[in-house]
């Protein structure tokens, strides 16, 4: 495909207008302070593998076997079949990209990952409620799909119902990464780190958690906490975020290029 027609291919990713909120980091207790989410704009569904492959056009640096390891893994848009996705992965979600290759996608939209806190804050709402942890059936839905195998196949973006915000595919399709992806819960090099709190760990974090129910959430911090900016997954892929008064916190040139 060419790259006149890969750019006239590409599609402004509509975007959510979500007002200022709050949201409590699960892995602390009820009394915890309240992280405040200020107003913000969120892209309605993951970036796909077309709209990536028009940025890989227009930014040869990131084509598939270029970039360095010190910025992805060699499994980098490794499911494309060459220097383009296949048709039918036009309108599925891109995966297998590190964290540097999402950040950069963002940058060249005058956008940025969303914070981990933005990021809960859309997804805690359900079809007809900001905040649906509470209602029956919501957390479960999440699990279920915790449970499917990673190799199962991806869907394309936007077939799942939109929730309050109108934001869709925050669950159910690929996990996602977030600006402060490893922000949470390590706080040494590993495990076995003697500085590093074991008790925010798997169960023992629960026993005094703000939810000790919501699993589901327990799972997203802890895959967070997992990855490495290099890692590139096939059931991890973004969506991008912005300030709703348009100011652009990071210029375009300051991204980290190959």
């Amino acid at each position: 495909m060419s790259l006149a027609l890969l750019l006239s291919l590409t599609l402004a990713t509509d975007m959510a207008s979500l007002p200022a909120g709050e949201v409590r980091p699960l892995y602390l207790t009820k009394d915890s302070p309240l992280t405040p989410v200020a107003p913000f704009m969120l892209d309605k569904t993951p970036v796909t593998n077309r709209q990536f492959a028009a940025f890989v056009a227009a930014h040869p640096q990131w084509q598939p076997g270029r970039p360095p390891a010190l910025l992805t893994e060699p499994a980098y848009l490794q499911h494309w079949p060459g220097l383009t996705p296949a048709e039918e992965q036009y309108h599925q979600p891109v995966t297998f990209v590190s964290w540097f290759a999402a950040d950069a996608y963002c940058r060249a939209q005058g956008k940025r990952l969303p914070t981990v806190a933005e990021w809960e804050y859309a997804a805690q709402a359900s079809q007809t409620a900001a905040l649906g942890a509470s209602e029956p059936g919501f957390t479960r839905r999440i699990l279920d799909w915790y449970a499917r195998p990673a190799t199962a196949h991806l869907h394309n973006v936007g077939r799942s119902p939109a929730n309050y915000w109108g934001v869709q595919d925050l669950h159910g399709l690929v996990w996602e990464w977030t600006r402060d992806f490893n922000s949470a819960l390590v706080t040494g090099e590993s495990r076995g780190d003697s500085s590093l709190d074991q008790g925010l760990f798997c169960g023992s974090a629960a026993a005094g958690s703000a939810d000790p129910s919501d699993y589901a959430a327990f799972m997203r911090y802890g895959f967070r906490s997992s990855l490495k900016a290099t890692y590139a997954l096939g059931n991890l892929g973004f969506r991008c975020a912005k300030e709703i008064n348009n100011e652009t916190p990071h210029l375009v040139a300051d991204a980290v290029q190959p």
